[in-house]
């Protein structure tokens, strides 16, 4: 196994390269300035009470916010601000957090299904094997809220954020448990930055990204539980305890399937034997569905072959002439093909993340904006230039809540889909041309 040392602190293969001015109160008092200008921005965004009739100016107004964001992100590298300025980080992030969570969910009806399938549970019912219509279940939904999205569909949930939805009842509740993952996970990422000797400042490329204050405390999406997970993962292999880190590893890929993708990065830095934890790990958590038989992955087949939304190189191997199986098929391939490309290049567990997940994103057929937080994580680490521009401007992924919220087909837009999309993969190209080491940095 690989000495966790090697990847722990970083910098000290950098020591040559220029240091960065340190900032004074200066710095600082552009962070609160621009803080200040975020937390303005969704305190508008939260009061507004019909925020799904409004896609325009969400939109507008996160980009704003992420102008802001992208100039913090930009001070921080730049001028490292003084230790002190970490209360500024931290209170922002909580402050965003407060003030968005008391919104009604816009924009999505997730958390609706989320309420929905919590209350089978606690009826006794396996959601791998009902439905919103099906017979005789209409008494568990909400009038108010009717699930138009799948309906027919039994769920695509894995079973831990199965075992998550049954605990609560309420939409607020969800919101609340989801922003309390949240931000579990900037206090991890403040002990990941801690071990690897990089600034604590740093945590604000996650805490005060307007794109996961929107998914988690104002949509209330369940995408932290999966995150939160996976950089506990991180912060054990880091810490030279490879059981563990692949346990955690497990409860991901239990809450979302995509870290199932970083299994073998990760057993390259551990061991493979420890493939028996994880696949023991992952049986545990099927088990008390097991009466599903082999319908428990039917709801997920139905949702891969009827949607494909806010895709952009998934929809251009499609276009190219391939039938949808067929441009899974070369997805899928390019996305291995990367996995093997960060284990040859012997990629460190945070940098071979950000990569893979990325690459995951651009190859997907759905590329919902709050998936973006599955990466966003990384690039405290990592800041890498076009990924914090696509993390900004993946807001742009709710243009069809426009025609879906007046009753017409959940459509996306050729154009809005190049304006989101061609400037980062542009950069990413370019950048690639001209630095080819460029991702194993």
């Amino acid at each position: 196994m690989p000495d966790a040392s090697a990847f722990s602190h970083p910098q000290r293969a950098q020591s040559s390269r220029p240091a960065h001015p340190t900032g004074g109160p200066a710095a600082a008092w552009g962070l609160l300035a621009l803080g200040s200008g975020i937390g303005a921005i969704f305190v508008y965004l939260a009061r507004e009470p019909q925020l799904d009739s409004h896609v325009p100016e969400f939109i507008a107004f996160s980009l704003a916010a992420g102008v802001l964001y992208l100039a913090a992100v930009y001070l921080v590298e730049r001028f490292r601000p003084p230790g002190w300025s970490l209360v500024i980080v931290l209170a922002g992030a909580v402050g965003f957090r407060l003030i968005a969570l008391p919104a009604a969910p816009p924009l999505s009806e997730d958390i609706y299904r989320y309420q929905w399938e919590g209350r089978a549970e606690r009826a006794m019912l396996n959601p791998y094997t009902v439905s919103p219509h099906s017979p005789g279940l209409a008494g568990l939904g909400d009038p108010e809220h009717p699930i138009r999205t799948g309906a027919s569909t039994p769920t695509i949930y894995p079973p831990l954020s199965e075992l998550v939805f049954s605990w609560v009842a309420t939409v607020s509740g969800y919101k609340s448990l989801f922003t309390l993952l949240d931000l579990l996970s900037v206090l991890v990422l403040l002990l990941l930055l801690d071990v690897r000797g990089q600034p604590l400042s740093r945590v604000l490329t996650y805490a005060w990204n307007p794109g996961v204050v929107v998914s988690f405390a104002l949509c209330g999406h369940h995408d932290s539980l999966a995150v939160m997970t996976l950089l506990v993962a991180s912060v054990f292999i880091i810490g030279g305890r490879p059981a563990m880190s692949i346990a955690f590893l497990a409860l991901a890929s239990l809450s979302k399937l995509y870290p199932a993708w970083l299994l073998p990065v990760f057993l390259r830095w551990t061991r493979a034997s420890l493939l028996a934890v994880f696949g023991a790990v992952v049986l545990l958590g099927y088990l008390p569905f097991a009466s599903a038989g082999t319908r428990i992955f039917s709801g997920l087949g139905d949702f891969a072959r009827a949607w494909e939304s806010n895709d952009s190189l998934f929809r251009l191997i499609r276009l190219a002439g391939n039938s949808q199986a067929q441009a899974e098929l070369v997805s899928v391939t390019l996305l291995a093909g990367m996995v093997v490309y960060a284990i040859k290049k012997r990629l460190e567990p945070l940098r071979a993340s950000l990569a893979v997940l990325a690459g995951m994103l651009f190859l997907s057929p759905d590329a919902f904006p709050w998936y973006f937080t599955w990466f966003v994580p990384f690039l405290c680490f990592y800041p890498e230039p076009p990924l914090l521009l696509a993390s900004v401007v993946s807001v742009l992924g709710y243009a069809p809540v426009v025609a879906y919220a007046a009753g017409q087909p959940y459509r996306d837009s050729p154009l809005i889909l190049a304006l989101e999309y061609l400037p980062a993969l542009a950069w990413l190209g370019i950048r690639g041309l001209r630095r080819p080491s460029i991702v194993a940095a």
